[in-house]
């Protein structure tokens, strides 16, 4: 199953060169576990909340590569040059399974609950 890194990083006042060493090594990071950026600074288009920052979407073919990635000597050693010039929440999650139905995970959450009661 798919499994994503998601970061929502906060606006830096200024792009620090470190900022900039970081954005041109992840990539060499990223390679030996899959992962390929598949949202990086676009611009986001609010519809709900609020939301202050940057989206950053990491694919990856699964969450052992997700963690690999993350807890690599490489990435852990590149780590401290974006955060120390810009704030953020990263998060590691799975993605969901082809043919995923919405429908059925509420009926199978209806059907807990009522169970529950």
């Amino acid at each position: 199953m798919t499994a994503y890194a998601v970061g929502h990083l906060q606006p830096a006042p200024q792009l620090h060169d470190e900022i900039f060493d970081y954005m041109e090594r992840i990539q060499s990071t990223l390679d030996p576990f899959g992962g390929r950026f598949l949202v990086h600074g676009a611009t986001v288009e609010l519809r709900e909340g609020e939301w202050p920052g940057a989206l950053v979407i990491i694919g990856f073919a699964g969450m052992e590569q997700a963690r690999g990635w993350y807890e690599s000597e490489a990435y852990q050693e590149l780590l401290p040059l974006r955060t120390r010039h810009m704030a953020g929440d990263v998060i590691l999650v799975d993605g969901v399974a082809p043919g995923y139905d919405a429908s059925a995970t509420a009926a199978r959450l209806r059907a807990a609950q009522a169970e529950a009661s």
